[in-house]
């Protein structure tokens, strides 16, 4: 298998971003309308935050209604990738940490976002092989 970066998998990205005081509503019917799983929070060109369905799920159970914005339910300062990250690396990472998108940035800027559904099935399939054997050896 070829190693690529994650650079690869965001090509002619448009990722969907927003400022903090967007209302969460808001914010999950752009989501809808994109078909994406994420918002990436921006003030001043710079990422401050993510935004997933698991976010608007919280922020539905504490019942905050239409006076919630992205700013109180986002994920703040979330790790994020550079763009020359190998994608095998972004995939273990994400595995890692338990998340399903990781904002790329470069430079303090967001150039996209990667999702685990971007990577190859191969690269799933490397990932799952590694975590087999990681687990053997403990």
């Amino acid at each position: 298998m070829r190693s690529r970066d994650v650079t690869e998998l965001v090509r002619d990205q448009r990722p969907l971003t927003l400022p903090p005081e967007t209302p969460v509503h808001e914010a999950a019917a752009a989501m809808h309308a994109r078909r994406v799983g994420a918002v990436l929070v921006v003030e001043n060109d710079r990422l401050v935050g993510i935004f997933t369905g698991r976010d608007a799920l919280r922020c539905l159970a504490r019942k905050t209604g239409d006076a919630c914005t992205l700013r109180d339910a986002m994920t703040p300062a979330p790790h994020s990738l550079s763009p020359g990250t190998p994608a095998m690396d972004a995939l273990r990472a994400m595995h890692d940490m338990g998340v399903r998108h990781m904002p790329l940035v470069d430079e303090g800027r967001v150039v996209g976002i990667v999702s685990r559904y971007d990577f190859r099935a191969m690269e799933h399939a490397k990932l799952e092989e590694e975590t087999g054997y990681f687990e053997t050896i403990r």
